[in-house]
């Protein structure tokens, strides 16, 4: 099945660090992007990850409904069915997850994969992600601790956010300052809190000046070698080599050669949304833009059935996408890994 089983995404994961590569982790939040994430994984020959943020989840659902676990489960469902038709793995994730929303979205899906996993089925994602950047890292890794517990349970892997990752997405907002940037104390207390493994397998988002938003590239202040420094020591004190699977947020207007250190560190995921937002719409205003007559009834005419179709600039857009999905496997160097070769 093209939707990674717990075994083929632990699979995924241990390569893409072995091989000093990363998945592209691509935000959605409609049937079109997500074919679009699917035809970019394909053409790149790269299993990859496809996520939804509680506000993807809630337009998932309808603008009119907007149920962050309706909009998950429809969203994984569709997921599941028409990811068969492609020759890649793809792993299903919820992205951020701020304290006061974890009763309505994270907790809910995983008693729904709970269930799954008594009957014998496989859970409905792959892992979930627990933002707890706004809150004292005391409290982030108790919580974190309690879901670890729970995601094991249920084939899942927890992702952590240790540090802040500044800008705006989906009404989580950090700050830009010192807390940019995860600290090796923060690292240590990770591991002593979440073991390294032992107690459930988790990625962790470690921040090294990481930024949400559009910024141009070279703005964006990263300091890779801050994830060097904590896989060292916490590696030191556990006796493991790169005793994390690091994640990274924040990447719109990174430097690739930035981006190429950070994976020799241990990144396996790095979330895409910004980017390939704009890769989608770009071609609908392009085609807007030329078939102005024909979208618009201009001047009491009927218009152009033909262009304002939402298949004719549909497909413009999910190509666009696709084409930048594309852009993040090469820059990540996951092109030609798929397991499914």
């Amino acid at each position: 099945m093209p939707i990674a089983t717990p075994e083929v995404y632990a699979e995924m994961l241990d390569r893409a660090k072995a091989g000093a590569f990363a998945y592209p982790a691509i935000n959605v939040s409609s049937s079109q992007t997500l074919n679009a994430a699917l035809q970019g994984f394909a053409e790149a020959e790269s299993d990859g990850i496809i996520q939804v943020s509680t506000g993807g989840a809630e337009y998932f659902s309808g603008p009119t409904v907007k149920d962050m676990i309706t909009g998950s489960v429809a969203f994984a469902a569709y997921a599941h069915e028409v990811a068969k038709k492609y020759p890649v793995n793809i792993a299903l994730h919820t992205d951020h997850c701020p304290k006061n929303k974890l009763d309505g979205f994270v907790r809910p899906l995983l008693d729904v994969s709970a269930e799954r996993v008594a009957n014998g089925q496989a859970p409905l994602f792959q892992s979930h992600m627990w933002d707890g950047s706004a809150v004292p890292l005391d409290e982030n890794l108790q919580i974190a601790e309690d879901l670890l517990a729970r995601a094991a349970a249920a084939h899942i892997i927890l992702e952590i956010e240790v540090g802040v990752v500044g800008g705006e997405e989906d009404g989580v907002v950090g700050a830009i300052d010192d807390k940019l940037y995860s600290t090796v104390e923060d690292g240590l207390a990770t591991a002593a809190a979440l073991g390294v493994g032992e107690k459930g397998r988790y990625m962790t988002a470690l921040t090294f000046g990481n930024v949400h938003g559009v910024y141009k590239p070279g703005n964006v202040k990263l300091r890779p070698s801050i994830l060097k420094e904590i896989q060292d020591a916490v590696g030191a004190k556990t006796g493991r080599e790169k005793p994390f699977d690091l994640v990274f947020h924040g990447g719109s207007g990174s430097l690739l050669e930035e981006i190429r250190e950070a994976l020799d560190y241990g990144v396996v995921k790095m979330n895409v949304d910004t980017d390939t937002q704009y890769a989608f719409t770009r071609p609908v205003v392009s085609h807007m833009f030329t078939n102005y007559e024909g979208v618009l009834k201009v001047d009491g005419e009927v218009g152009n059935k033909k262009a304002y179709d939402p298949r004719a600039w549909g497909k413009a857009a999910e190509n666009g996408m696709a084409k930048r999905v594309v852009q993040a496997c090469e820059d990540l160097r996951s092109v030609g890994t798929t397991l499914r070769k």
